[in-house]
């Protein structure tokens, strides 16, 4: 390749993202820039699937452990985070490979961020207090009548993109999807998209659960006590809402038992797989990888390779 394409390698949770974006990076020069919303956070590791420390050494990450639990981390701050290590990439000749799972942060990059505006915490919190009343689901309800746009996108038991759908709503009077109407992308150029998807949904289904079961053994409750331990960490926080930490705080306080966690930890991380799958379908011009073992990683590399060089 004469010219350091950029490259979006997205996918669902567990799917092997990280091996191949690896193995990827050492056949195209490149470095990877992590999209992982959980990987982020310092202290944070077992549960968010972090590469390990080989895995961080054999060619260079960026983004991660980037700030502490306790710190607010947005979408517009990952956007700058990311764009200045592209730059940097860049600057060393070298091929910029976003990859992750949090499309969130990739839709922000490609397609600009809303001028919405800043969170208010009254609206919030009586946001919150109708949720206690009537449930999550109803109040999803709501949102598919004022913006049948942004519920589409938005699971039934996402909480906190529900509240702020409705309370970007309340507070200007216009939709959320019509304030993200008005965006343009942050990317220096187009970037070429991957995805790694599953050819049989049930071989994913067994990799999440094989890979949480594995955290458990690697001592995941463990680190989310430790993480308990710090004063300003809290369960509300973005941080401990991710999925597999929100389920292991309310176990460590004593919300459910032991295979109850489990059965909840393994099932909300397979709903996030879901999302995640449903939200790379609607993104336009993204090349789909099938995944069905263990063996993919250098598969894929290989194959998205051949599409890079193709042009």
């Amino acid at each position: 390749m004469t010219h350091c394409p950029l490259v979006f390698l997205m996918g669902p949770t567990a799917i092997g993202k990280t091996a191949c974006a690896i193995a990827l990076a050492k056949a195209v020069n490149g470095e990877i820039i992590n999209v992982d919303s959980g990987q982020v956070y310092r202290a944070m590791s077992i549960g968010s699937a972090k590469p390990s420390e080989q895995e961080l050494n054999e060619v260079p990450h960026h983004l991660v452990d980037q700030v502490e639990p306790e710190d607010p981390y947005s979408a517009a701050r990952f956007c700058d985070d990311a764009l200045a290590a592209i730059h940097a990439i860049r600057d060393k000749g070298r091929t910029p490979i976003l990859a992750g799972g949090t499309m969130l942060y990739f839709n922000a990059l490609e397609r600009g961020l809303a001028p919405l505006p800043e969170a208010d915490a009254t609206i919030r919190a009586a946001l919150e207090q109708e949720a206690l009343q009537i449930g999550w689901p109803a109040m999803h309800e709501k949102l598919q009548a004022i913006d049948p746009t942004a519920a589409a996108k938005i699971h039934p038991n996402d909480p906190q993109r529900t509240s702020r759908a409705l309370e970007v709503h309340q507070l200007t009077g216009k939709t959320i999807t019509h304030w993200q109407a008005s965006t343009v992308s942050l990317l220096p150029e187009p970037a070429i998209k991957f995805a790694l998807m599953p050819a049989v949904r049930q071989w994913l289904h067994e990799r999440i659960e094989r890979r949480f079961l594995q955290m458990l053994e690697a001592g995941f409750l463990d680190e989310v006590r430790q993480l308990k331990l710090r004063p300003k960490l809290t369960a509300d926080l973005p941080s401990m809402r991710s999925v597999g930490y929100r389920q292991a705080w309310a176990h460590l306080e004593g919300a459910t038992d032991y295979p109850t966690f489990v059965e909840q930890g393994i099932a909300a991380t397979r709903q996030l797989a879901k999302r995640q799958m449903t939200w790379v379908r609607g993104m336009e011009n993204v090349h789909h990888i099938p995944c069905d073992d263990n063996k993919q990683a250098l598969n894929c590399a290989n194959t998205v390779l051949a599409q890079l060089s193709a042009g």
